[in-house]
């Protein structure tokens, strides 16, 4: 299909050129198998926010679209969260041929045990097997061992004790954890294991390049858990939205590299992938334009347990303003009621000043700061040694494109496909007449790519 474009255009910018003398870009997820990208299209669509009988009836949909039950599809949406990609591999079962618990009695099994549990009732695992035993005697049919019984338990039994934990379990001597508001905790152990994610205005105003007051900047960090390392940035005029959130994603995937006007010493340094994805509950993070990206990168999006679990990504906010924002004229405080009259009279640096400025107190001090929890290890030198394995290169391309959003259209006859009050012609679209076809889209260009 031929790229076509509007000439409707705006400025965004992220600074990370291209670098050379790298290894070659690995490609983001396009060619899967048809399975997989039959279960990736299903995930997709349960996740999606939906009322609780919508859920139901998409449930249904994709289990009679897989072939599988409806448990077999829940159960592959929880993989999907622990595992990410590797969910969507079919892979040979351990125990393939041998007798496996039948899913009426599994049903059975979880029922009773809820139901034994309600309120301040109890019952234990050997109590429900004796309900089973029970309730094989009285159908005249043989019952599953009390070992099977509590295999089947023991998921149930093990959330149940994670939920009475504390909610956000943070440090636990030197291993830190995070708690999803779903209630699983992320062990965090090596860097871009989890990054996090969130924004701040700004407390400096800014002005255009004759001299003219606009606002406070939107500034949007991303943060590795593990190491505390600020991995990627946006700042810009937009208010937090999944387009943003992005823009900050692409600058923390991507390896950064800077001119001399920045004055840096040494580099960013960090880039690759997370595998989980950590944010507050906010509309930008809970939209399927996000969850898109999450799918096609191979990570997890997971909210926050509570606000007050926030800590890791909120705290440099903290420090960006006491030690650089409030150093620069134009600086407003940040208390609102008490505002410094000053500000507008002083305000002189512009968008892309401030992001230069920035830039510089992250490279050289922020990153290379020793965090009070790292012992005698920068933030940057924690990020190097937590690595497991070199991070994923990604193709700078393939990774704009995913990071589109996407919305799906028709084909007309002879090769008409409208979007945005605009109409795109081709004749490689010609072939593709009455198909429903999905587009890949940025919303600052309206540029277009068309995916079957």
């Amino acid at each position: 299909m031929e790229n076509a474009e509007s000439s409707k255009t705006s400025t965004t910018w992220a600074s990370s050129a291209d670098v050379k003398d790298l290894p070659e870009a690995n490609v983001i997820v396009s060619k899967l198998s048809d399975e997989a990208l039959l279960k990736m299209e299903v995930i997709q669509s349960l996740l999606e926010n939906s009322d609780r009988t919508t859920y139901t009836q998409k449930l249904n949909v994709a289990a009679a679209k897989l072939g599988k039950s409806v448990r077999t599809v829940r159960r592959l949406i929880d993989n999907w969260e622990q595992e990410g990609l590797a969910a969507l591999t079919e892979t040979q079962r351990a125990d393939k041929g041998k007798h496996r618990v039948d899913e009426n009695w599994q049903e059975f099994i979880l029922k009773t045990y809820k139901e034994g549990n309600k309120g301040s009732k109890k019952m234990t695992r050997q109590q429900v097997f004796i309900r089973v035993k029970a309730r094989a005697d009285e159908l005249g049919v043989k019952h599953p061992s009390h070992m099977t019984v509590y295999r089947v338990l023991q998921p149930l039994i093990e959330k149940e004790e994670k939920a009475k934990s504390i909610r956000s379990p943070g440090w636990r001597g030197s291993r830190l954890s995070v708690k999803t508001r779903d209630g699983k905790d992320l062990q965090i152990e090596r860097s871009n294991q989890v990054w996090q994610c969130d924004h701040t205005l700004v407390d400096v105003l800014l002005v255009d390049q004759h001299g003219k007051i606009l606002s406070r900047p939107w500034l949007t960090t991303v943060v590795d858990t593990y190491s505390r390392c600020i991995m990627g940035i946006n700042l810009g005029y937009d208010a937090p939205s999944s387009q943003v959130v992005a823009l900050a994603l692409r600058h923390a995937i991507l390896p950064k590299q800077y001119s001399s006007e920045y004055g840096l010493n040494e580099e960013w340094g960090t880039y690759g992938l997370p595998q989980h994805f950590y944010t507050d509950g906010g509309k930008d993070f809970r939209s399927n334009h996000l969850q898109q990206i999450g799918v096609q990168l191979g990570f997890v999006c997971h909210l926050r347990d509570r606000p007050s679990s926030g800590g890791i990504v909120e705290r440099p906010f903290k420090t960006l303003n006491t030690q650089l924002f409030s150093t620069l004229k134009g600086y407003t405080g940040s208390n609102v009621q008490e505002r410094s009259e000053k500000a507008e009279k002083e305000a002189c640096l512009t968008l892309r000043q401030l992001e230069q400025r920035l830039v510089h107190y992250i490279v050289r001090y922020y990153n290379q700061d020793i965090d009070a929890r790292m012992g005698d290890q920068t933030r940057f030198g924690r990020w190097g040694s937590g690595l497991i394995a070199s991070p994923d290169l990604l193709s700078e391309r393939d990774l704009d494109i995913c990071l589109m959003k996407q919305t799906r259209r028709q084909i007309q006859r002879g090769g008409y496909l409208q979007f945005e009050n605009l109409m795109y012609r081709s004749e490689l679209l010609a072939r593709y007449a009455g198909e429903s076809v999905v587009l890949r889209y940025d919303p600052t260009t309206y540029f277009l790519c068309k995916s079957r």
